[in-house]
């Protein structure tokens, strides 16, 4: 066969007037236009002009040649218009590069026309053939089974109708589906059209035989429809065991997302419906309390009746049996009450408090090394070691610390005073059942006169907010008439952020309007407050009323106020995402620097977690352009909020911005990096912090050394060997009375947060019956790190007695005389290198018995470490852990969902025998080894924290000569 050299005789073909000759050179052109498209290239006009020829019958296999020589040139656009031309002659599944260029570019032509056309109220005309294109493609993928190939397509084309044929056709519907919420969580960056998303997977899901209750819910929750869920959540508990079981694990999943409002509707529609038409049976039951003697909200307690298999058929049976339509009625309405008291959060904060509470393993030592290299004037190091404190015993409801330095903690003055009073909100968090009683000393006193400090009670009402956070039902109204009974701004300043704490995302009008009321007032202490307040109350609702705050930001002429209410307006569109755009815009373009710094905080809050290209390329323009510092740091700062879904990304993107002239720059660059990669243990994050925690000034210090200590939460010196290194450097900076005090006072919170929450921050508390799980991964790469060892006390060190060289030389001869003469005396046998063997060994017998002892020490630590270990519930998993979590084989009880982490209720299969719990209603101390009462150990905790006491040996005595 010959070798075609040149395709000008083939572009000569084209300029005859027969159109077989012409038809020829096309075909043949279309075959070799990947030799010879640069000389092709000069006749383009003459193929452009054939596929113009309407007479021309292959029209379309001209466009093709032509399309294929642009896509040579590097001219897509025009590419693509002539491939479109080409009609069907353009192969879709053609394996060649210029087939999945075009393909691509086509797609995502496709994507931005349709995008923009939802955008736009006037409908865009879609060419049909690009369309035609499109869905040769999606029906290609669907026909070869690439079926998650297709469902990304189809959700990027926003063509939701091959969406649901690409899930219903495939081999694993509810894989698909799982996929589909991945992905509209994760890609969908359009809040408006996820919505369309998950409601037409909702659909889908409804249809299938089998649904997933648990995912629907979730869905329905991110759509907020509380009916929907309620509706779902009746039928369930109507139903058998196995479906009550589900209910419950529904409402703890909804509830670990921490939606007040949202729980709050649901409560109320379950409370309406089903409970006024079984009222006549037991009235008292809906509004029971959930937990029963040991706070158990599993198997044994939420399966408890044996009659409910029959509950549908009964309920059918209009003229049963009045027994049984009690019993069922019963049944019901139990099961109801503890749904609520799910719902309400009193199940699982219960839960978490006792496990916070019984594996608690703060380091008291830490807290006292910190208190006494503090100096006493120094006001600033005070109140971060309260703080430190708080943070370390989050939760913990563990105060020893603060009972033990009543004297110490009495030097703290004005809003120290403030910060240490709401300290102890922080310590017991959750704690809602005796918040109040636990806050009584330090709220304000009605009609008592001259009363207590102001500060002190101001401190108490945020506290309350504090606990009760999130879950505000029952302190709101206590709240309320603190603020509205006081004219003191302190006291207000308290009452405002305990307001806005407790009811959380309520949007209760009558609240906003209190609030509202000490905002007018015009002081700037409690209208700080007081715009925060109303942010809190609003948060995620993008409320109108952020215009009202905008309004009175720019009357008012006091800075706290125009910060606290920028702060609001930011939380109000948290979660909004595209329909913050708007306000953000209002706020970026504002004159006042404060305003654009709230501003900055809409953009971090508006798109949390989404990783927005959008909003990172606004950030990023702040953050090098603006001439407010304040402005820019934030903008820095922020990312991390945007960025905290993908945190191996936020060291990359801040890099350059750590090293920037501007030190306001490098603190946002460093806290980013804190905030989107907490508890991560991530190892570019700590290599990028580590330059910046011994930077030339001193509040960049501080920021790196704090975002240091969230990075590294949770993790130990297994995981990273750095982690030691850091604590050191900690208690180093600590210890110098030459550091300055800022970087003081950095060192001191990090402290806390290294320790948060007793060292179980982020952990996930298990089940209440014992319960044992797999973690496949070396026991020392989770485990707590080690306490703090105690100073050992000084003794007298035995030195080397001084030995005149006289002397030794007049010893050593002696001993040479001496062992001659016994060699002499000794006839010549076999026993004499015994005998010198001997002498020897004797001679060295002390230290052979050191070097045995050391033997057999460094013989224990030799075993391997296993590769996995089994951990009985509750027990902390941290988030690196949860990929290493297997449920076992062949045990008691079986998950309800196959989480890692969080609340998971287990069905149990042998009810019949007797069930062993972990956890017992009130917190218990740990017992010590010897089986006595535990007791606190090396002074540093007192009878009401020796839960922190560590289970280990004691240390061995100190050496000594016995002389007797």
């Amino acid at each position: 066969m010959a070798v075609v050299s040149s395709a000008s005789g083939l572009i000569a073909m084209l300029h005859e007037p027969h159109p077989a000759l012409k038809l020829h050179a096309l075909d043949k052109l279309n075959s070799l236009v990947h030799l010879f498209w640069p000389e092709i290239s000069t006749s383009v006009p003459t193929i452009e002009s054939l596929y113009e020829d309407e007479e021309f019958d292959q029209r379309q296999l001209a466009a093709l040649v032509v399309s294929k020589v642009f896509y040579y040139l590097g001219e897509l656009n025009d590419s693509l218009s002539y491939a479109l031309g080409a009609g069907p002659l353009f192969d879709v599944s053609e394996d060649t590069d210029y087939a999945h260029t075009l393909l691509a570019k086509a797609l995502d032509e496709y994507a931005s026309l349709r995008s923009k056309a939802a955008k736009s109220s006037e409908e865009s005309k879609m060419d049909p053939r690009l369309e035609a294109i499109v869905e040769r493609m999606l029906d290609k993928c669907i026909l070869d089974g690439k079926y998650q190939q297709a469902m990304g397509m189809a959700i990027e084309c926003r063509r939701l109708d091959k969406l649901e044929e690409a899930i219903t056709q495939s081999d694993n519907v509810h894989g698909a589906l799982s996929y589909c919420i991945t992905l509209s969580h994760s890609f969908v960056n359009h809040r408006e059209y996820r919505c369309e998303v998950l409601r037409l997977l909702v659909k889908i899901y409804q249809r299938l035989p089998s649904p997933d209750y648990l995912s629907i819910c979730q869905c329905l929750m991110f759509l907020n429809e509380p009916d929907t869920v309620a509706t779902i959540l009746e039928k369930l508990l109507s139903g058998s065991k196995d479906d009550a079981l589900l209910a419950f694990q529904i409402a703890f999943d909804l509830v670990e997302n921490e939606h007040q409002a949202f729980l709050l509707n649901l409560k109320s529609r379950l409370a309406g419906s089903k409970s006024q038409a079984i009222d006549h049976v037991n009235p008292d039951q809906g509004s029971s309390a959930p937990t029963s003697e040991n706070g158990n909200a599993t198997a044994d307690n939420v399966v408890a009746a044996s009659e409910d298999v029959h509950m549908t058929e009964e309920s059918h049976a209009a003229n049963g049996t009045s027994q049984d339509i009690n019993q069922t009625d019963a049944t019901y309405n139990e099961r109801l009450a503890k749904i609520k008291g799910i719902l309400s959060g009193e199940t699982s904060i219960q839960l978490t408090l006792q496990f916070l509470y019984s594996h608690n393993r703060s380091d008291l030592l830490i807290l006292k090394t910190i208190k006494q290299s503090v100096e006493m004037r120094n006001s600033v190091c005070h109140s971060a070691t309260i703080c430190a404190n708080a943070i370390m015993h989050a939760g913990t409801t563990v105060d020893t610390f603060l009972r033990e330095n009543l004297e110490w903690l009495s030097r703290a003055t004005n809003w120290a005073k403030f910060s240490a009073t709401a300290g102890l909100g922080v310590i017991h968090g959750g704690h809602l059942q005796q918040g109040r009683s636990l806050m009584a000393p330090y709220l304000p006193q009605t009609g008592a006169v001259g009363g207590g400090s102001p500060y002190s009670e101001g401190g108490a009402l945020y506290a309350l907010g504090l606990i009760h956070a999130n879950h505000g039902e029952g302190i709101k109204q206590f709240l309320r008439e603190s603020l509205r009974n006081t004219n003191a701004e302190v006291i207000q300043h308290g009452a405002c952020l305990g307001l806005g704490l407790a009811a959380l995302g309520t949007a209760d009008e009558v609240i906003f309007e209190d609030v509202k009321n000490v905002l007018y007032t015009d002081s700037a202490v409690a209208g700080e407050a007081a715009g925060i307040s109303m942010g809190l109350l609003m948060v995620g609702t993008a409320s109108e009323k952020a215009s009202e705050m905008l309004a009175y930001a720019h009357d008012t002429q006091h800075e706290k106020i125009i910060r606290g209410l920028a702060l609001g307006i930011a939380l109000t569109v948290y979660g909004r995402e595209e329909e913050a755009d708007t306000l953000i815009e209002q706020m970026t373009r504002d004159q006042d620097p404060i305003i654009r710094y709230g501003g900055m905080y809409a953009l971090a809050l508006g798109y949390r977690g989404t990783s927005n290209n959008k909003a990172i390329h606004q950030l990023l323009h702040f953050a090098v352009s603006d001439v407010s510092d304040d402005v820019r740091r934030t903008a820095v700062l922020a990312l991390g909020f945007v960025l905290y879904s993908e945190p191996e990304q936020t060291p990359r993107i801040v890099s350059l911005l750590s090293e920037s002239y501007n030190p306001h720059v490098r603190y946002g660059a460093a806290l980013a990096v804190g905030i989107s990669c907490a508890g991560t243990g991530l190892s570019d994050a700590i290599s990028l912090l580590e330059p910046l925690t011994s930077d030339v000034v001193d509040f960049v210090r501080q920021g790196a050394l704090i975002a240091m200590a969230m990075v590294m939460i949770q993790t130990n010196e297994s995981c990273d060997s750095r982690v030691g290194t850091f604590r050191r450097q900690l208690e180093k900076i600590i210890l110098d009375k030459h550091e300055d005090t800022m970087s003081k006072m950095g060192a001191i919170l990090a402290s806390g947060i290294l320790d948060a929450g007793g060292r179980n921050f982020s952990a996930s508390s298990g089940i209440v019956p014992k319960f044992e799980f797999l973690s496949n991964a070396k026991p020392s790469l989770f485990e707590y790190p080690r306490p703090t060892a105690p100073p050992t006390s000084t003794s007298a060190i035995k030195m080397p007695t001084a030995v005149l060289s006289t002397a030794a030389k007049a010893k050593s001869r002696a001993k040479k005389d001496a062992e001659h003469k016994a060699a002499s005396e000794k006839p010549p046998s076999d026993d004499t290198s015994s005998g010198s063997t001997s002498g020897k060994t004797n001679k060295s017998s002390e230290k052979d018995t050191d070097a045995m002892q050391v033997d057999s020490t460094s013989e224990k630590k030799v075993e391997p470490e296993p590769s996995y270990e089994v951990v009985t519930n509750p027990a902390r998993v941290v988030p690196a852990q949860e990929k290493y979590i297997r449920f076992l084989e062949e045990s008691r009880y079986v998950p309800v969902k196959l989480a890692p982490s969080g609340f998971v209720l287990l069905k149990d299969l042998q009810p019949t025998e007797v069930e062993v719990l972990t956890l017992s209603d009130a917190p218990t101390t740990l017992p010590s080894n010897a089986g006595g009462a535990a007791t606190a150990t090396t002074g540093q905790q007192g009878s009401g924290s020796s839960a922190m006491a560590v289970d280990e040996e004691p240390h061995p005595p100190q050496p000594f000569e016995y002389s007797g």
